[in-house]
């Protein structure tokens, strides 16, 4: 869309274009890759601060692509209107600023959602309707919850990128969740993180067997003990 064909939106509103996001295959890759893992790979530096998950199975996992909405603090106008234009497997994300004193997101939108097919939603704000999110099918990250409903005035803008609970996410990023927290991934990342991260899975599983085997092998232990005092020793520590 050129600039003299754009919709003239009044002042804090607006609905881009949606990004092209990583291909199916390449989604599917990072299903069931833990939180924590593309935390590691990827700097320990990113990823939701100060988020929980309402949707009561601890074992349900977000996988999808990140479908952005900023809106006023305690309005969901425009959230309304990106679950019209959700896709299959999007991820609404959406940054309130953090206010949780009126929820953004309640029971009805979430069966909205589930009818469109979005595979999760996460919310830098308030959610209200606790119990009905708690039987799960759709995984939800919220600051908080609120009895109080939210208005419906705007302005918001949709396909924008976003800051949510220190995350900063862009329209068509990966969006992955689980019980450890939420992160986001640019769709230029994600080839070499896939691999970094089966990496880090390989090293980590070779890591729980040792660590179930030094429970009766007083050798394999001893072996853990130098591996930590070879770090403190490497800082300068006497042990």
């Amino acid at each position: 869309m050129t600039a003299s064909s754009a919709p003239a939106w009044p002042p804090g509103f607006a609905i881009h274009e949606r990004s092209v996001g990583p291909d199916r295959e390449l989604i599917e890759a990072f299903r069931g890759v833990p939180s924590s893992i593309v935390s590691d790979c990827l700097g320990r530096c990113v990823g939701a601060v100060g988020l929980e998950s309402f949707h009561g199975d601890r074992s349900l996992a977000l996988c999808g692509i990140a479908l952005t909405v900023r809106v006023r603090p305690g309005d969901n106008l425009m959230i309304h209107k990106a679950l019209t234009l959700a896709q299959p497997g999007d991820v609404l994300v959406v940054d309130g600023s953090g206010d949780v004193s009126h929820a953004l997101v309640g029971g009805l939108m979430r069966l909205a959602a589930l009818a469109r097919g979005v595979a999760g939603v996460v919310v830098d704000g308030a959610i209200r309707d606790v119990v009905e999110w708690a039987q799960g099918e759709l995984p939800v990250f919220a600051r908080g919850h609120s009895h109080r409903g939210p208005t419906k005035d705007g302005p918001g803008e949709i396909n924008v990128a976003v800051s949510c609970a220190g995350l900063t996410v862009a329209p068509g990023d990966l969006v992955l969740g689980d019980a450890d927290g939420v992160v986001a991934v640019s769709p230029a990342r994600l080839p070499q993180l896939l691999e970094d991260a089966r990496t880090k899975l390989a090293y980590e599983e070779v890591q729980q067997r040792q660590h179930l085997a030094s429970r009766t092998d007083p050798v394999l232990r001893a072996r853990d003990d130098e591996r930590v005092d070879a770090m403190l020793r490497a800082r300068g520590c006497p042990v």
